[in-house]
């Protein structure tokens, strides 16, 4: 019998609050040290499209998956160099307040996070059965992250501490229970958190109490955008190449014109000789601003 490969790449359907956009800037690529990293307000320059009639969605409802319109905002990509975007998943920074049980199930393990040392902008992504499939990254006491280290959320919901008795002694332990109303403790159960059955004192790692983590979502995978802002495009290169020209030879201004015949350059041309009038240098001079309106294409020719 043949087994058969089968997969697909869902497109992502994300808001533009789960994407976080990260903004290196270099004037050329001879430049690597001292750059500086800033981060862009994804909702103000992310917008989704939506389906409609025609793709065979509900208008202005649907998200069509995959497609985004990026704008770029002119009073930080204002420079002549090298732009390089990331959009990765939003991270949200927070930190363990214990590591537990269930009281009813006490073979069940997980993190407890403390809601008030959430994030205000991603607190309504902490709701039951809402953190589903989110990376959990985990930080050293330095605030470096543990390389190649991750456990993915599998469930969770919002939970209480109740004190347990503990069997044959006097002492007491914490542990959790789920409750139905809003609280400020949830509890996540992460994956692999059960020991291998071939050696079942193998318990992985979790996280402890007070330890800094990061948890992203897995919606989409990163994606790394260069964009080179240049003087001059395709367009004016064409217009400067192709464009109508005219050169005035009483004043030598030498005009250059767009499609629509508009002044798009001018220059002043000329001579320079020396003493015995021999010809030395042949001048093309950017005029800059000082723009001569009176070379009109239009009036030029006809």
């Amino acid at each position: 019998m043949a087994i058969g490969t089968y997969g697909t790449l869902r497109p992502a359907d994300v808001s533009p609050e789960d994407v976080e956009i990260i903004l290196n800037y270099t004037p050329s690529r001879d430049e690597t040290e001292n750059f500086i990293l800033t981060t862009l307000d994804s909702p103000s320059v992310l917008r989704p499209y939506f389906n409609n009639a025609n793709t065979g969605g509900n208008a202005n409802v649907e998200v069509l998956g995959g497609l985004y319109n990026l704008t770029l905002p002119a009073d930080v990509f204002n420079q002549v160099g090298i732009y390089t975007m990331m959009l990765r998943p939003a991270q949200i920074r927070t930190s363990i307040t214990d590591c537990g049980v269930l009281s009813a199930l006490p073979n069940v393990k997980g993190i407890i996070i403390d809601l008030n040392n959430v994030p205000s902008q991603f607190r309504n992504k902490f709701t039951p059965q809402g953190l589903i499939g989110f990376r959990v990254e985990y930080l050293n006491p330095d605030g470096s992250k543990i390389p190649n280290f991750f456990r993915i959320v599998t469930s969770n919901f919002y939970c209480e501490p109740v004190v347990v008795n503990q069997v044959n002694t006097t002492q007491k332990a914490i542990r959790y229970r789920y409750v139905e109303g809003v609280t400020n403790l949830m509890f996540c159960t992460l994956s692999p958190s059960s020991s291998p059955t071939n050696k079942p004192n193998a318990t992985p790692f979790i996280g402890q109490p007070a330890q800094n983590i990061i948890m992203t979502n897995t919606y989409f995978n990163p994606v790394s955008i260069e964009i080179d802002m240049v003087e001059y495009d395709v367009s004016s290169l064409a217009i400067a190449l192709y464009g109508n020209q005219t050169k005035s030879i009483d004043d030598g201004i030498y005009t250059i014109y767009d499609s629509e015949n508009n002044i798009y350059k001018q220059y002043n041309l000329f001579e320079i000789r020396d003493q015995f009038n021999a010809l030395l240098y042949e001048v093309r001079q950017d005029r800059g601003a000082n723009i001569d309106f009176t070379k009109n294409f239009t009036t030029i020719v006809s």
